[in-house]
C-alpha cells in the first residue's frame, strides 16, 4: 500500500481533518514547525503542540507526548527526525489518531507501515502547510505555480 499523496486524497485529509497534533513543535518563530502552525492556525484548524520543552505556544497547551492529549486528534504531524519515528507512530495508533503525517524530509517505511496496518492513512515527506496552499489557493497569491488545474469547479466550493 502506498502513502497517501495524490491530490484527491491529500484534499479530503485536510478538508475533512480539524485537529491536529503537531509533535516536535518549536517556539521559535524562526523554525519551519513554528511557521507551519501560525499558518494552520490562521486557517481555522485546533493545532495543539507537543513538545516536553514548552509549556505553551502560539497560546495552545502544549503536551509533553499524544497521549496526554485530552481530546480527539485527526493528523499526527511529526517534526521529528526519520528515525524518531516509530514511537510516535505508536502513540498515533494508540490514541485513536486518522493520519500520521511525516513533514517533509521525514519517512519511515517501518512507523509508516505499523500504522497503515493499524488503519490510519500515512503521508510521507510532504508539508501540511505547503499542500493546504497548494490545494486550497493559499499560494496562488504569490505567482506560485501549484501545478493543479481543472476546468471542473472543486467540490469543496459552494455553488
Amino acid at each position: 500500500m502506498s502513502d497517501n499523496t495524490d491530490i484527491n486524497t491529500l484534499r479530503r485529509i485536510l478538508k475533512e481533518s480539524h485537529t491536529l497534533a503537531i509533535v516536535g513543535l518549536s517556539a521559535n518563530w524562526y523554525r519551519p514547525s513554528f511557521f507551519a502552525a501560525k499558518y494552520l492556525q490562521e486557517h481555522g484548524y485546533r493545532m495543539i503542540p507537543v513538545n516536553p520543552a514548552y509549556e505553551e505556544v502560539l497560546g495552545e497547551k502544549c503536551y509533553p507526548s499524544l497521549k496526554e492529549i485530552p481530546e480527539k486528534i485527526d493528523i499526527v504531524d511529526c517534526f521529528r527526525k526519520s528515525e524518531d519515528i516509530e514511537p510516535i507512530a505508536k502513540q498515533a495508533i494508540e490514541i485513536g489518531a486518522k493520519v500520521l503525517w511525516m513533514q517533509l524530509g521525514v519517512m519511515n517505511e517501518k512507523a509508516a507501515k505499523m500504522a497503515r496496518e493499524a488503519g490510519l492513512e500515512v503521508v510521507q515527506d510532504r508539508c501540511v502547510k505547503i499542500e493546504h496552499g497548494r490545494l486550497f489557493g493559499g499560494l496562488n497569491w504569490a505567482g506560485v505555480n501549484t501545478k493543479v488545474i481543472s476546468s471542473k469547479r472543486p467540490h469543496w466550493l459552494p455553488y
